[in-house]
């Protein structure tokens, strides 16, 4: 059963563009570890209210930045063990270059996957 991390970082609006160029730096990193079957790594842009929700609207465009700039990390490995080796390694390498970019030390939130969904391309 895939074992799931999901790392949300408050990056300083000042340190974003030195945020993705050592994330993209640390891409092929991580990338190498064993067991990873799945990377992200996304920008939040976008915002959305219960009326926009409740019409069908589509998100709108995050126009100002308040206190910082968010990102999700989203990665998913074989095992817990290869997910664990995959954080000291993280750790030893460019975790105290990311944390110098933040607001206040990332969150993580982890899982084992309840189900998941893939288009079939082969139709």
């Amino acid at each position: 059963m895939p074992f799931t991390e999901i790392c949300i970082y408050q990056v300083r609006p000042q340190k974003t563009e030195e945020f993705e160029a050592l994330m993209l730096e640390a891409k092929g990193f991580l990338e190498k570890q064993e067991g990873l079957l799945l990377l992200r790594l996304c920008k939040r842009g976008y915002h959305i209210d219960m009326e926009q929700i409740k019409e069908g609207l589509p998100p709108l465009k995050i126009t100002r930045i308040v206190k910082s700039v968010k990102y999700m990390l989203y990665w998913e490995f074989d095992t817990k063990e290869n997910y664990g080796a995959a954080q000291k390694n993280l750790y030893n390498s460019y975790w105290k270059s990311i944390e110098k970019c933040l607001v206040m030390p990332h969150d993580k939130y982890l899982g084992e996957e309840l189900f998941s969904w893939e288009p079939d391309f082969t139709v």
